[in-house]
């Protein structure tokens, strides 16, 4: 799907609410700049216009951004005929603030449409941010070959799952997720932290990790005012090195199980 000259066709959607997008896209195009065929064009929502009909990856870093029923139609269809999809962290997520004066909850409708089905989850909630463990599922997949478990203070996503999901990190969680009407658990069942789920001829990699919120990212909460900075899993170098394979996946094509290094698909 290479355009001329062989470039590859990037488009990132970085945007929506509660997070610092500023810090995330200049991270993600910093990531993509050190690839000299990729070309990206950067919308804050999915009004992406006709752009996902030539892309050979979308990239996708959002918190409650709700593509309409066209764009819905776009990003299946794109999936569907041979795309790839890198989703991270909120990018499966609609999620409707506490209403004035009312209890202080989030909801999480449905509202990605088939979407969800093609991210392969839709998120429900999260617990208190505080330390985890990432545990590796797959040791030998080359997206997180050579991987050990490691921590990280990030948000631990429980969603609704859509398999089959090819889980490639996984991470346990049982108990509340406070502050959502949905979330709540009491089973010991892993929590997908990346996985690769197909749709058609195309792929989805979706990676849960990288939270990240500045100080004035809460304003229309009521919080005009954090006092810090939160990095999440951005500042740990195991994120860091699945990111660049996940972006390497998605430009070049299929990483060599044995090597480790990217083939073409």
């Amino acid at each position: 799907m290479a355009g001329p000259a062989g470039t590859l066709d990037v488009v990132l959607v970085c945007g929506g609410q509660w997070h610092d997008f500023d810090y995330a896209r200049l991270r993600l195009l910093s990531l993509l700049g050190e690839e000299p065929r990729a070309r990206t064009r950067v919308f804050e929502d999915y009004a992406t216009g006709n752009s996902l009909e030539r892309a050979d990856l979308l990239v996708t870093y959002t918190c409650n951004n709700r593509p309409d029923h066209e764009q819905q139609r776009q990003l299946v269809e794109f999936v569907a005929r041979g795309g790839r999809w890198l989703a991270l962290h909120g990018s499966n997520s609609a999620i409707d603030p506490p209403a004035p004066g009312g209890p202080r909850v989030f909801k999480t409708p449905r509202e990605l449409g088939p979407v969800a089905q093609v991210l392969g989850s839709q998120f429900l909630g999260h617990p208190p941010i505080v330390p985890y463990i990432v545990e590796v599922t797959q040791a030998d997949h080359p997206l997180v070959a050579g991987v050990r478990p490691f921590e990280v203070t990030d948000e631990l996503y429980v969603s609704k799952l859509y398999p089959p999901l090819n889980v490639l990190l996984h991470t346990t969680y049982s108990g509340p997720c406070r502050g959502f009407v949905e979330g709540d658990t009491t089973d010991d069942q892993p929590r997908p932290v990346l996985y690769l789920k197909r749709t058609g001829a195309g792929e989805v990699c979706y990676f849960t990790l990288g939270h990240c919120r500045g100080r004035y990212d809460m304003q229309d909460l009521g919080v005009d005012d954090l006092g810090v900075e939160d990095r999440g899993g951005w500042v740990i170098p195991e994120f860091v090195t699945i990111l660049e394979r996940c972006l390497a996946w998605g430009l070049q094509g299929q990483l060599s199980a044995a090597s480790g290094v990217v083939t073409t698909a």
